[in-house]
């Protein structure tokens, strides 16, 4: 039986509100001095120790067994898959979060929305017409809230170092996912273990592991402090673990594009979220009228995005 598109995009908002963690806490640690490249391998190292964990508990040793050996057997596709898609991704967040504020990354990385598309052509997909336009007012309202910034004075070295990372990881993310979406609907060996979302983070997780250890190595960050390793295990629990699964889960629902698409768009919500987290823990000031306006226009564009058809 297939699954609603409005319980799809209700799953996708949930992961978004979750997720947001990652844009506000990410700030925080920027403001207090954390280095960005350990902001983006703690979470990961966290995420992965937390999930093998609870696929030990849950499953057993002998399941993380057969992880750890489709692991080895198709390792070529992990790397692929959690080096762009998580590794790639999220030093590219963690980087603009020392030039942007919590809630203009967010916007800015609303871009996946528009590359979400993309991504499925790539792959052989077809987004109707439609779909895409409500897309295009939801990048509308990122233009405007990027433009009610650079208004207020945001020096342009200072926007590109914040919005360029963050365009580079909007493109990686769902090519990662579409990855894992083509997987499971292949019917080949990955598509058995594929089943389970949390294995197909911990997976994904476990290919990233290399991009973050070279940027360690190749950096030499200094050590972090405990205000960043506190942080960085909440993201994890939140980000990592909790709104990575749900949103693979929700997106591995359907194979039809259009609803895949729906699900990546779900992502806007992400905006809302850290706005108002970034101004509950950091005290951002309030928006003006052209921000929210912004926000109205992203927001508007999901709603047009699922409920233009009846489902």
């Amino acid at each position: 039986m297939a699954v609603s598109l409005p319980r799809l995009v209700l799953l996708g908002l949930l992961a978004a509100a979750m997720f947001s963690t990652n844009f506000v806490l990410n700030r925080a640690i920027s403001l207090g001095g954390g280095d960005w490249v350990w902001s983006a391998a703690l979470r990961y190292f966290d995420t992965a120790l937390l999930l093998g964990g609870w696929l030990l508990l849950r499953r057993g040793p002998k399941y993380l067994r057969a992880v750890f050996a489709q692991l080895w057997r198709k390792r070529y596709f992990w790397l692929l898959g959690g080096g762009i898609g998580y590794g790639l991704f999220y030093a590219c967040l963690c980087f603009a979060a020392d030039h942007a504020p919590a809630w203009i990354t967010a916007a800015t990385f609303q871009l996946t929305i528009l590359a979400s598309p993309f991504v499925l052509r790539a792959f052989g997909k077809k987004v109707p017409v439609q779909g895409v336009a409500f897309l295009l007012l939801i990048f509308l309202g990122v233009i405007v809230i990027n433009a009610q910034r650079i208004l207020a004075g945001i020096p342009l070295g200072q926007v590109l170092l914040g919005v360029l990372p963050t365009a580079i990881a909007a493109f990686a993310y769902p090519f990662g996912n579409q990855l894992i979406s083509e997987a499971k609907h292949a019917g080949d060996d990955n598509a058995r273990i594929l089943g389970d979302p949390i294995t197909c983070v911990f997976l994904m997780t476990l290919g990233a592991l290399p991009v973050f250890l070279g940027l360690i190595l190749v950096t030499m960050p200094p050590p972090p402090s405990t205000h960043q390793l506190i942080n960085t295990a909440i993201i994890a629990v939140f980000a990592g673990c909790l709104a990575t699964s749900l949103f693979l889960y929700a997106r591995n629902l359907s194979n039809d594009p259009y609803r895949i698409a729906a699900v990546d768009a779900t992502q806007a919500g992400e905006v809302g979220f850290a706005l108002l987290g970034e101004m509950a823990v950091l005290g951002t000031p309030y928006l003006g009228v052209l921000s929210w306006l912004g926000l109205g226009a992203v927001m508007g564009g999901l709603l047009g995005f699922t409920l233009w058809r009846r489902v």
